[in-house]
């Protein structure tokens, strides 16, 4: 399970967060520049918000859905606690407050234009193929969630699974 996981967060998040942030900031010239500690500050706790996030939904994917986040390694059951009680896509939430951290490190519009396209990539992907799949493998159970759990924006209570 161990390398499932691995492969699963080198192939995924690893290069959304450093392989393509890492190529953006090469073809704009980028130089690193001190921030100021707004940015600093605001960037580290996103980032560990982020991290934090990230481990607990891959966590409960591995522990409650038998699977990964891996299109190839889906998880078996479907996956309704913690974070996914208040919203529908928390590991993607994770991603998105890493780039945003990244963009505030680093001082780079350019990270944080990659941010927008990779949640406006997202937002596209997911009602079109990734939730049609869930229908298909969840059925009802998935249905019932997906009509009391928003994608987005957390729910600010916790969703209870009838």
């Amino acid at each position: 399970m161990f390398w499932r996981w691995i492969r699963t967060v080198i192939l995924l998040p690893f290069n959304v967060l450093v392989i393509i942030p890492a190529v953006i900031l090469y073809f704009s010239d980028y130089s690193l520049k001190k921030q100021n500690a707004f940015c600093m500050i605001t960037g580290m706790f996103l980032l560990i918000v982020g991290l934090f996030l990230a481990g607990w939904t891959m966590r409960l994917f591995v522990k409650i859905g038998k699977g990964t986040a891996a299109p190839w390694d889906p998880p078996k059951k479907l996956v309704v606690a913690g974070p996914y009680c208040y919203v529908r896509n928390p590991m993607i939430t994770s991603v998105l407050t890493m780039l945003i951290a990244e963009s505030l490190l680093l001082g780079s519009w350019h990270i944080f234009g990659w941010f927008i396209a990779f949640f406006l990539g997202n937002t596209i992907y997911f009602p079109f193929f990734e939730e049609k799949d869930l229908e298909k493998r969840f059925g009802e159970d998935y249905l019932q969630y997906k009509c009391n759990v928003p994608p987005w924006i957390p729910r600010l209570t916790a969703w209870k699974q009838e």
